[in-house]
């Protein structure tokens, strides 16, 4: 089995690179850490006002929002109101008419109700029915 082994040369060039590369890594972030800081500092006022800003703009519209919907829910309850209304008063109608009907039959001779069931000439047919059975 052969060894491979790294010289004494080759070890340093690869610790010197890595030492370089970790150096430019921390310089990087550092930089990149400033600019950071210096953003935040000089505009933190103004993030701070579009936030409150976007914040207003947003409880406007859901301030719109709500008082579209209170309106359709008023719209909505007029309406079941109204719809109500109708069917109580066409029940109400119906029941008047069939209490009517019922009192004018309890009012009606049976001879006018029979009239009054079978028309004018059913009537007389009848009548004259009964007029011929009679007389014979």
């Amino acid at each position: 089995m052969m060894r491979v082994t790294m010289g004494g040369g080759e070890r340093k060039k690869i610790l010197v690179g890595l030492a370089v590369a970790m150096f430019l890594g921390v310089a990087v972030y550092l930089r990149l850490w400033t600019i950071d800081y210096s953003f935040s500092s000089d505009d933190s006022e103004i993030l701070r006002r579009q936030f409150d800003l976007a914040n207003r703009e947003a409880m406007d519209e859901s301030a719109e929002w709500r008082l579209k919907y209170d309106v359709e829910v008023e719209r909505f309850t007029n309406c079941a109101k109204e719809l109500n209304e109708i069917k109580e008063s066409i029940e109400n109608k119906v029941e008047d008419e069939k209490l009517a009907m019922v009192q004018k039959k309890n009012y009606l001779s049976p001879d006018e109700q029979i009239r009054e069931k079978d028309g004018e000439e059913g009537y007389l047919s009848k009548q004259m029915q009964h007029n011929t059975i009679g007389v014979s």
